[in-house]
């Protein structure tokens, strides 16, 4: 079975006008599903190194290398939701000519998936901030994402809403049949429980992963 991968090779970037590098001789990989998080002060680069793997900007050095479907989970999202309710959003990122049972299928299941059953004709304006977070997690289900960046999605949160989330991308990585992967990356440390490895990034270096339990802050 061929999982979705990521490799950087030396990845640097710096910003125009700035001498420092926001991330220095990048080397990292995730090459199976699992709940993986960069964890790192805010400033650190973290934002920085999402937008790399996703080809929003492109290296001043180095190699990006990627096979993955990545979707993208933004800190707010209420910049990501445009439509008026759950399905109409849901339907927009369908990007495969299917029929209509096939459709209402695909909607019941990822909105199941996200822990969302019933929501489908829920306005978005009625919805809480973490049921937003885990619409737009549906979001790139439903658009066949096998690769799921996030970006501090919990820092709008409160603490009920948070764990959510987390709970949903941590059964979503555990799933036996069709497992997902997941690149969070956040300042929360209390968050590293969740995930299979953690990695910090501090003054613009990649710590290698390590396991969340024998996890040291530098």
């Amino acid at each position: 079975m061929k999982f979705p991968y990521i490799k950087c090779k030396d990845v640097s970037f710096s910003y125009p006008g700035k001498k420092e590098n926001s991330i220095f001789k990048c080397n990292f990989s995730i090459k199976r599903p699992g709940f993986w998080i960069v964890v790192g002060k805010n400033g650190s680069g973290k934002s920085t190194l999402l937008k790399l793997i996703n080809g929003i900007i492109k290296p001043k050095n180095g190699v990006v290398d990627t096979n993955a479907n990545i979707g993208m989970v933004f800190q707010n999202p209420d910049h990501q939701i445009l439509m008026p309710n759950c399905r109409s959003e849901l339907l927009i990122n369908i990007n495969q000519n299917i029929s209509q049972n096939e459709i209402d299928k695909k909607i019941g299941y990822v909105l199941d998936q996200v822990g969302m059953t019933g929501f489908e004709k829920r306005p978005v304006h009625t919805l809480s901030g973490g049921q937003k977070q885990r619409l737009t997690i549906a979001c790139a289900l439903i658009s066949n994402r096998n690769f799921i960046l996030l970006d501090e999605p919990t820092a709008l949160l409160d603490q009920t809403s948070q764990l959510k989330v987390l709970q949903t991308i941590k059964n979503l990585t555990s799933d036996n049949k069709k497992p997902l992967t997941a690149l969070w990356i956040t300042h929360r440390y209390e968050e590293l429980t969740y995930a299979d490895a953690v990695a910090e990034l501090k003054n613009g270096f990649l710590s290698s992963w390590q396991e969340p339990s024998k996890f040291q802050y530098n």
